[in-house]
């Protein structure tokens, strides 16, 4: 999918009141379960994993770029292949070349002028393959660092972001306003809404993304979708579920991905139809995007 195709997805997406599911299957087997669910549901999905996750379970962006091209091959609706947090740029430089539809240099962690200066390396580079760009500012914390690296959080200052929007040409921005990856300690995170709606009004026509979608109560998602029925984010990110069920279903902890392809057929899947039935719920339920599926 080109870049201009992954930006008419989202503002599809902010102008209709919904928003695009970026989920992570962290290995190659489920990447067809968030595609089933997509075809089912008839809704536009993105499928990611990002550089630590390729780390962790031992996936080059080539090798899960082939998986997905396998299970994406004569489906209808719209799926996006999205690089999540990455620090690298040759890691960037392999995904793109691997044909990635979208990407995320994340240089939340370092001084704004030098995330600056990365952002807009990636986004040249990027944009002369035809490939959207994601950029963060502001740390989004949390407790998994397969995705973060770290546990600190530091909001995102409004008006800084309209600058590093301004100034990097990034297609999209993730924000920090509350959200954090992994599992959620409380039944209710505190999401700073007004910081949020600061932000969309001052970079009206870039598409917000919230990451930590994972155990976010459903009407926290639907305010951060709609905000005040101008339109909010236009995509959210969910990983950490996912792997939970595919653990529990199968009885394991984090196994490298060639040893889950080794895993017994008929195991996995149980485990796939279970992620599939959960990816579907949340289409239907939290990204209100089943239904939405359409190229124009």
């Amino acid at each position: 999918m080109k870049r201009n195709d992954v930006l008419a997805q989202l503002a599809l997406a902010r102008r209709r009141g919904y928003a695009l599911g970026s989920f992570s299957p962290r290995n190659t087997v489920l990447i067809s379960a968030i595609v089933r669910a997509a075809e089912k549901m008839s809704s536009p999905v993105m499928v990611q994993m990002s550089s630590n996750e390729m780390l962790w379970f031992t996936v080059k962006p080539g090798d899960f770029a082939e998986a997905f091209r396998r299970s994406t091959e004569g489906v209808q609706v719209p799926v996006i292949l999205h690089l999540d947090h990455t620090y690298d740029f040759e890691v960037i430089r392999q995904a793109v070349d691997a044909g990635f539809d979208s990407v995320m240099i994340d240089g939340s962690k370092l001084p704004f002028e030098e995330n600056v200066a990365l952002t807009r390396k990636v986004v040249a580079y990027a944009h002369d393959h035809d490939v959207a760009v994601e950029g963060e500012l502001g740390n989004i914390g949390g407790t998994d660092k397969l995705e973060t690296g770290g546990d600190s959080a530091l909001f995102t200052v409004p008006e800084q972001a309209q600058e590093f929007v301004e100034r990097t040409g990034v297609d999209t921005l993730a924000v920090s306003v509350g959200t954090a990856h992994g599992i959620y300690h409380t039944d209710n995170p505190k999401i700073d809404f007004e910081r949020l709606e600061s932000i969309r009004d001052l970079i009206p026509e870039t598409p917000l993304v919230l990451h930590g979608g994972s155990g976010l109560p459903m009407e926290t998602v639907r305010r951060a979708i709609q905000l005040d029925g101008r339109g909010g984010i236009a995509k959210l990110n969910i990983a950490t579920d996912l792997e939970l069920i595919f653990q529990r279903i199968l009885g394991i902890s984090r196994i490298p991905n060639a040893q889950v392809v080794q895993l017994d057929p008929d195991r996995l899947q149980r485990a796939s139809d279970e992620v599939q039935a959960f990816v579907e719920n949340r289409m239907e339920t939290f990204l209100f995007s089943a239904g939405k599926a359409s190229r124009n």
